[in-house]
Parts: C-alpha cells; structure tokens; sequence
C-alpha cells in the first residue's frame, strides 16, 4: 500500500466512504429482515444475519481509521497504526467464523430443506445486491490499506450471498429444487474463507513483523553493500508498522579509507534503500573497522 493511504486527506475519505457504507448496511438489513419475516426464507434472515455481523466490522474499520490518524505520543511512539492490523485481524477472524457456521447450517439445510416464498426472495435479494454493488465500488474509491480490504471484503461477502440468494430463488421458483440453496451457501462460504484466510495471514505477518512481502531482505543487504566504503552490513531487520509503511534498521561497518564523511555516506544509504526499496523509515548505526575490535556490542 502506498504512503497516500495514510495522509488526512486519505483518512478523511476513508471515514466517509465506510460511513457510506455503514448507512447502506443498515437499510439492507432493514429489508432483509422484514424479507425474510414476511416470505419465510431462512436463507434471507441468514443473509441478514451475516449482514448484521458485517455491519459491526465496519463500525469496527471505521473507529480503527479514526484511531490511526491519531498523533503519536511519548507511550506510543509509532501512534496508533497497528489498531488497522488488530481490526483486520479481528474482522478476518470474524468472516471465517461466518463462514464456518453458513458451511454448517448449509449442510443441516441440504438434508432438511426449507419450503420459501420465492419471488420475494429474489425481490429483496436483488435490493440487497444493488446496495452491496454500491458499497464495493465506495470503498474501492478511497485509499486502500489493510483495513479498507478487509471491510470491502465483508460487502463482497454479502454481495455474494446476495448473488447465491438470487441464483437459487429463481432455480427454486422454476425447478422446485430446495436443496441448492444450501449447496449455494456453502460455496459462498469457501469463497468467503479464502479470501479471509489470506488477510488473516497478511496483519498475522505485521504483528510478527516479518518481512514484508515484495521485500528481499539479502536483496536490500546487497545493495547497501555496494555503496562505495560500506565493507559489511549485519544485523539488518524489516518490517511493516503497518501495510504499506516499512521500517529498516540495519549496523553498516566502513572502511574508512573513502573520502566521504560518514554523515554524506549514510545518507548515500538511506537514499539508495529510498529509491530502490521505497524504504523512508530507516535507523543505521555506522560503525568503523576499529568498532569490532571493541566486542559485539549493540
């Protein structure tokens, strides 16, 4: 994720599309439920009840981007951005356990299917879809981070269920065939769960702070290494604040035989590990050869 995610001006979008959408939610769980109540279809108030679940994770994505555009403070010097990672987290955590129980209740279905009205079915899965459509394409619009993802992948969620509620009321309204309903759910549901399990992996790998992906660790080493003077880099780590924000910090040992200052060739370093890694967060300790002999101090 780019540095324009982060910005005010990013923040601020981000707040009003996910107010956006938290509005829109709350109308489509509105109707679902009334749906659902006045046909009879289980698989409607399901879908509201996955609706109501993903309003709360967007209630959730909105008060993390309030908090992360906090300042930092002496407690907390790098501010408030991992509460991004900790919502994503949450939220990812939160559709797998979605998914869970549509895969358990679409199995209890299949083998006790459930008679429903049909054509009020597809009359409010399809406003319900219309509503899905428009909160996908609200928060594709802002600056993406991990967090606006996860959120936007909670409406596809629910504009996927809202496609299989569709695609299933008018087979059953032609057919008569109940069972795949359930059978529609639980294929929603696998493709809700991979879709998770891969942001779920990615904020697991920030709070571990791994490498972050598209990173090469020796690659960033080498290219240190061929500044002119620099004779050795050790203890060199990355990681990730947050999506999109990497931080280095790395002992680079001199020869001291260049004729630069080591103040002009750290910032030869830290500019090449700029324009060539897109690294700005960056702490180098500079040490001279004679600095080895004193003993591995840190």
């Amino acid at each position: 994720m780019s540095h324009e995610s982060r910005t005010p001006e990013a923040r601020r979008l981000q707040t009003r599309q996910l107010v956006r959408v938290i509005a829109l939610s709350a109308a489509t769980l509105v109707v679902e439920v009334a749906g659902g109540l006045l046909s009879g279809s289980l698989a409607l108030l399901s879908d509201a009840g996955h609706v109501l679940t993903d309003l709360l994770a967007l209630v959730l994505s909105l008060m993390a981007v309030r908090f992360a555009s906090l300042p930092a403070t002496p407690a907390k010097s790098y501010g408030y951005h991992r509460l991004e990672i900790l919502t994503a987290l949450l939220n990812g955590a939160l559709l797998i356990a979605i998914s869970g129980g549509i895969l358990y209740k679409a199995v209890r279905r299949f083998f006790d299917p459930v008679p429903i009205e049909s054509s009020l079915m597809l009359g409010v899965a399809f406003v319900g879809l219309l509503a899905n459509l428009v909160g996908i394409a609200l928060l594709s619009r802002a600056p993406q981070n991990i967090n606006l993802r996860c959120a936007r992948m909670h409406v596809v969620g629910d504009a996927l269920s809202s496609v299989g509620v569709l695609v299933t009321g008018g087979i059953i309204a032609l057919t008569g065939w109940e069972r795949l309903d359930p059978l529609m759910g639980g294929v929603i549901a696998l493709v809700i769960a991979v879709g998770s399990l891969r942001l779920v992996r990615e904020a697991v790998d920030v709070l571990l702070e791994a490498t972050p992906s598209g990173i090469d660790l020796d690659g960033v080493s080498r290219a240190i290494a061929t500044v002119p003077g620099v004779v050795e880099v050790h203890d060199l780590h990355i990681w990730s604040i947050t999506t999109g924000l990497p931080a280095l910090s790395g002992h680079v040992r001199l020869d001291g035989s260049h004729p630069q200052t080591s103040d002009e060739m750290l910032n030869q370093i830290k500019q090449t590990v700029r324009d060539r890694f897109g690294i700005v967060h960056t702490t180098i300790q500079i040490e001279s050869c004679a600095y080895q002999e004193m003993g591995d101090v840190h």
